[in-house]
């Protein structure tokens, strides 16, 4: 049994780690091949299976919206095409119903967000086992296929929106505006250390929120896909009930893989719509 638990728990780091590139300890740049090495790379480390999927996603994405754009009639669309209309009129809807100001790059940036991050999450529903033992039999040691279960992307993702709102709230209000905004409310001059107290709480807490809600919504359905792959494959063997188990880890791994793909569009939804309110109280003035 403690031989059978070694290996879950292997099997569990094993499908937790990222393929991670930096210094190793001796000195030399390189990937790591075990969890060890890959902390003792610090901070500077570089997750490559992240940045590859999201770029790689973000680059299909692109592709197929440019090809949309490029050949689009003013007949029947195509299902491709008229997909994209659904897209854009669906993020042009939320767009209108969250923010009140006028900017003609929060459309479009609305857009990148849901379908990037939408993209990221819906690789989750991919078989846990299958790019692993793939990239396993080139030569790589681990390969994370989410890039959503990487507070790495995530952060970065919630960093640059934090960083566009602090440039509109700048730009939109000068600099004496939103400076006063942080000291000035919600007690007035007289509660300036009070004030920038809660409203510097509330600023930072918008990226963060941002990228733990994200990373830890993906992080825990791509744990609980690990769990149902690891208890199929503890029980398959043992006798006529362990293999109703096994088949039951089938319907589980179905059922949660279908429950999933409204956990995969609703993340990304909440992080564009989120994103999209924040940019709207970037824009307001307040007197």
């Amino acid at each position: 049994m403690s031989s059978e638990a070694h290996t879950s728990a292997e099997y569990i780091k094993h499908h937790l780690q990222n393929l991670t590139y930096g210094r190793l300890p001796d000195g030399t740049l390189g990937v790591a091949h075990s969890a060890e090495e890959a902390k003792a790379m610090g901070f500077w480390a570089i997750n490559l299976d992240t940045v590859i999927m999201s770029l790689l996603l973000g680059a299909v994405l692109m592709f197929l919206f440019r090809r949309v754009a490029k050949s689009i009639t003013a007949g029947t669309p195509g299902e491709l095409q008229n997909f994209c209309e659904w897209a854009v009129e669906f993020v042009d809807n939320s767009v209108r119903g969250s923010f009140s100001g006028k900017n003609d790059m929060i459309g479009p940036l609305a857009l990148t967000i849901f379908f990037w991050v939408f993209s990221m999450n819906l690789m989750d529903l991919l078989p846990i086992d299958y790019v692993p033992l793939l990239m396993h039999e080139l030569g790589v040691p681990f390969f994370k296929v989410v890039p959503s279960t990487d507070p790495n992307a995530t952060f970065g993702m919630a960093i640059g929106v934090f960083l566009l709102v602090l440039y509109y709230s700048v730009k939109m209000k000068g600099v004496g505006g939103f400076v006063g905004e942080l000291t000035l409310q919600p007690f007035g001059k007289w509660g300036m250390p009070v004030n920038f107290l809660l409203e510097g709480v509330n600023l930072i807490a918008k990226p963060i929120s941002l990228a733990l809600r994200l990373f830890g919504n993906m992080y825990a359905g791509e744990m609980i896909f690990i769990l149902i792959a690891l208890m199929g494959g503890a029980w398959a063997g043992f006798s006529a009930g362990g293999s109703v188990l096994y088949g039951s880890q089938i319907l589980l791994s179905l059922g949660w893989a279908i429950f999933h793909i409204l956990i995969v569009t609703l993340q990304a939804f909440i992080f564009m719509t989120l994103t999209v309110v924040y940019m709207d109280m970037a824009h307001q003035e307040h007197h």
